[in-house]
């Protein structure tokens, strides 16, 4: 068979088994490697909510794989189950690829390492780790972008990131392509994941990137053991993943454009703000104008996409308030920043914020695209009335935080359940990935300290 004649999946098979570390530019590497650091301190913080204790206390088989930011250890699978839930549970983890690609790809990633009986050096982690993140985000893109994908419903972290999982786990566990092209024919029976969370708080948004992480992981586990995965999973059949996922909005040929030269990496941003990603332009612009002076009222001007997504006026929960945009802004104005410290428990009961929120209007534009940034306008104490849109948010590519404030934003996750000296060899370690010989050697860094004596997060 030649390269036209091959079906989609057994293309990106072929370009996830055939190349290699030294295929990818040095921006790439160096971008990996902060994304790696963010997700390991992501998931090292959120190893203390609620969420990651639920998910330990039923996923609790026995094996080799470490429980971040715990002494104990698991199964593969269910490692990475727990890990990618941790991941993601504080919102604090990337986004701009399938889209939390960060939470689904490097518990899966870290979890195969487990079944590779010769050592794994820091540059072949990372290498399938950038092809997770590629392979996760070009699935989403054949279905149609993220607005079209999530406008009907699915949340594409999972549906699309399970995908990704896949790829960097049969990378790691050295498949060649037909094993890669089953693991992923499995992942496509394997992807799932509703917006239905969205109206009533649940937590079940927290589950999508451990279940993601866990599925690929799964899927590439049973090709190695040779079973037979299906082909034809993106072209238009029935049965198909596109026309069952995307009837509507499916660009397949997305999957292959420009395969190697374009790294989908590339495009994913570094939270830093605890809240969901379409929130973070609104606080970038609130935050500059309130350095102006006391702000009496705050009207917002969305598209009705992110209202619909956003627009929670009576959040009941940690999951529910850092999807509204009415709290985030609140809690910006009374603490100051809308780290996590401004959605716990102990904020979102603080009168402050509740009688900000009251003076919050979101306005929802229909002539605004369906991710076109909102504008910011605040009514200051004198009686003045500014307005400002931010077109690109802080932590984007375009706009990415520098290496200070992305080590402190690490560093204030992870010392507290790590300590401080593990915290930071593991940093140390992370940007010099590529020179490990033995990435497990690192596992060490990654367990709790059983005196570091925090609380729940919740």
């Amino acid at each position: 068979m030649n390269m036209r004649e091959r079906f989609l999946s057994e293309r990106l098979a072929g370009f996830v088994a055939d190349t290699s570390f030294d295929d990818l530019p040095h921006e790439v590497v160096a971008k990996a490697k902060r994304h790696l650091l963010d997700t390991l301190g992501a998931a090292l913080a959120g190893a203390r909510t609620e969420s990651a204790r639920h998910a330990r206390s039923v996923m609790d088989s026995t094996g080799d794989a470490i429980v971040w930011g715990t002494s104990r250890r698991a199964g593969a699978r269910d490692a990475a189950f727990i890990n990618g839930v941790a991941a993601h549970a504080l919102e604090l983890d990337d986004s701009g690829g399938c889209d939390h690609s960060g939470a689904v790809v490097v518990p899966a990633a870290f979890a195969a390492l487990g079944r590779v009986e010769r050592p794994a050096s820091g540059a072949e982690l990372l290498h399938a780790i950038v092809l997770g993140y590629d392979i996760a985000r070009r699935v989403l893109e054949a279905c149609g972008g993220y607005s079209a994908h999530n406008g009907r419903g699915w949340h594409s972290t999972m549906t699309c990131g399970v995908f990704g999982a896949a790829a960097a786990s049969a990378r790691v566990l050295g498949l060649d392509a037909r094993g890669i092209g089953a693991a992923l024919g499995h992942a496509a029976s394997f992807a799932g994941g509703l917006w239905g969370f969205i109206h009533d708080g649940s937590q079940t948004k927290r589950l999508h990137s451990g279940r993601a992480a866990e599925g690929g992981l799964t899927a590439a586990l049973l090709a190695a053991g040779g079973m037979s995965g299906a082909t034809r999973i993106f072209e238009d059949v029935w049965g198909g993943f596109l026309r069952t996922f995307a009837p509507e909005s499916a660009c397949a040929e997305a999957l292959v454009a420009e395969l190697g030269t374009n790294w989908k990496i590339m495009r994913c941003s570094i939270k830093p703000h605890a809240c969901c990603r379409s929130i973070h332009s609104a606080l970038d612009a609130l935050i500059e104008l309130a350095g102006d002076g006391p702000v009496v009222d705050v009207r917002v001007r969305l598209s009705a996409f992110v209202h619909a997504m956003c627009g929670d006026r009576k959040p009941v929960n940690l999951a529910s308030a850092q999807m509204s945009m009415p709290y985030a802004l609140a809690a910006a104005l009374v603490f100051g920043d809308a780290g996590i410290d401004a959605f716990v428990e102990g904020a979102r009961g603080d009168e402050r914020v509740v009688s900000m929120m009251e003076r919050i209007v979101l306005e929802p534009d229909a002539t605004l695209g369906d991710l076109d940034e909102p504008e910011v306008t605040v009514t200051y104490a004198d009686g003045s009335v500014r307005s400002l849109r931010t077109t690109i948010a802080l932590g984007d590519p375009r706009r990415p935080l520098d290496d200070a404030r992305l080590l402190a934003k690490y560093r204030g996750l992870a010392s507290g359940v790590t300590g401080s000296d593990a915290a930071d060899a593991l940093a140390q370690a992370v940007l010099n990935m590529d020179e490990c010989p033995d990435v497990r050697e690192l596992e060490r860094l990654l367990v709790g300290c059983a005196g570091s004596g925090m609380h729940e997060i919740s």
